[in-house]
């Protein structure tokens, strides 16, 4: 994986497929982008993509896997493996359906009457569970002989939780990790991790150490293929330092409220902290298709500064509202705020841009989501007529949106800031950094190179300096 910019994206989201993905990024962004992941991309039967029926196909609304080879000899390509559940209307699960006890695959899921010792869960054992909604997590699966059984269930009804620990299962994740690695992956994501692992009396996150057990197994698959992998888990940030203990790729998921604390209060300590202790094998974020999360800076902000953010950004933010996040708005994660990072600023350009600097100053590969990559505004319109949360800051841009987005400076400033961080070899190296009152500084340090960026966190001016084989420039925007 390139320590270049990474774009995360859908099939359809730059233009209509990935064709036209690939000639917006070919006219306007060639050298602002060495990476891009492209998000799940499979036939799905619900939340845009995460509700997979299958592994073996791409579907044919965005192209096909010929795209994505094309695609991936020009950036490196990373791909999503939903390790912990699979479509409701997925052959495997439509077969369980079917045949119940006969089908081949009925060891894939988890039946509430074999895992649960009275085949049901105590209210203690349901309130230990790390669940995101208000229930336990089960669907009802009426069989076609009438039958009705609890299946665990942690997402949205499409999504049935996979049996990690059945041969079965390990067999599917095996020959699935195998077929992505094949098919171009350089990276290979691992999205909603934490839960694959179930135990009574848990949590039923993260458990350790068969978590490890499972995170070693997969790696080894796709070492044989020089793949890598991530893990996608939003927690505390101590469990991201717990991974990158071990060498293993992790979110920097803190970074975006810590940014938004940092601009909001004008005072950089909390990020400093910050900068000073986070892993170095990291991928950075300020958003991605999800909300902004807060779970993640919990300690890294006292809960009273997580709680002033959470207000200030409903008050500076843009066309934000409480609701948004709400049940109302089909977001039952109440750890996450949907809005775009531009207009979480008030779609200040100024603000927005020392946001990114701050980020590509940041130890680790900078992601930046399409609607960031376009200072895209909350899009109240798709929001409302899907009455889904999480759509604020998912729009649909066709080319000519993109090339009439191309003339604004802070499109243009912040391309010309990817670019600058793409080539400039300062950041192969450390990082320093330094707050004092409204004054940040962040120094890397690589070989032959030295950038340092100097903000002034009242104002947002800033200056970037680089020192490059014995010449000192400035660069302009």
């Amino acid at each position: 994986m390139k320590n270049q910019i990474m774009l995360i994206t859908y099939g359809d989201s730059l233009g209509k497929n990935l064709n036209e993905m690939e000639e917006v990024l070919e006219k306007h962004y060639k050298d602002a982008i060495g990476n891009v992941h492209v998000l799940p991309f499979f036939p799905s039967s619900a939340d845009r993509g995460f509700a997979p029926m299958r592994y073996d196909m791409v579907d044919e609304k965005f192209g096909n896997f010929s795209d994505l080879e094309r695609i991936g000899k020009k950036y490196g390509l990373m791909y999503d493996f939903m390790v912990n559940h699979i479509s409701a209307h997925s052959p495997y699960y439509l077969d369980f359906k079917k045949n119940k006890d006969n089908s081949q695959y009925k060891d894939l899921f988890i039946r509430y009457k074999e895992f649960w010792e009275n085949g049901e869960p105590t209210p203690e054992q349901v309130d230990k569970i790390y669940k995101r909604k208000p229930k336990a997590p089960y669907v009802n699966l009426e069989f076609d002989d009438g039958t009705v059984e609890k299946i665990w269930c942690t997402f949205g009804e499409e999504q049935i939780d996979l049996d990690v620990e059945k041969q079965i299962t390990r067999e599917f994740i095996k020959k699935t990790l195998q077929d992505m690695c094949r098919q171009g992956a350089s990276m290979i994501r691992l999205d909603a991790f934490a839960y694959a692992i179930k135990k009574p009396d848990s949590s039923c996150f993260f458990i350790e150490p068969e978590m490890w057990d499972l995170l070693y197994d997969i790696e080894k698959i796709t070492k044989e293929y020089g793949v890598e992998i991530l893990p996608e888990i939003h927690e505390h940030y101590s469990i991201q330092m717990k991974i990158a203990d071990k060498g293993f790729w992790v979110y920097d998921f803190a970074l975006p409220m810590l940014v938004l604390h940092t601009l909001y209060k004008h005072d950089g300590k909390r990020l400093k902290h910050w900068l000073d202790i986070c892993p170095r094998k990291q991928m950075t974020t300020l958003d991605t298709h999800d909300g902004i999360g807060v779970v993640d800076v919990v300690d890294l902000l006292t809960q009273e500064e997580i709680d002033d953010t959470k207000e200030l950004l409903y008050s500076k933010g843009a066309n934000v509202k409480k609701k948004y996040s709400s049940e109302e708005y089909n977001n039952l994660d109440i750890y996450q705020i949907n809005c775009t990072y531009y207009s979480a600023l008030g779609n200040r350009d100024d603000a927005y841009l020392l946001a990114r600097a701050i980020q590509f100053f940041a130890p680790g590969i900078p992601q930046v989501y399409y609607v960031g990559m376009l200072a895209g505004e909350n899009d109240l319109e798709l929001l409302e007529s899907t009455k889904e949360g999480r759509n604020i800051n998912r729009h649909y841009y066709s080319i000519a949106e993109v090339d009439k987005n191309m003339e604004r400076k802070i499109v243009s400033d912040l391309k010309k800031l990817m670019i600058f961080r793409n080539q400039c070899p300062a950041f192969d190296g450390e990082c320093h950094c330094d707050a004092s009152g409204h004054k940040l500084v962040i120094k890397r340090v690589g070989t032959g190179a030295t950038a340092i960026l100097e903000a002034d966190l009242e104002t947002y001016e800033f200056t970037i300096n680089i020192l490059e084989n014995g010449t000192s420039y400035q660069l302009e925007f």
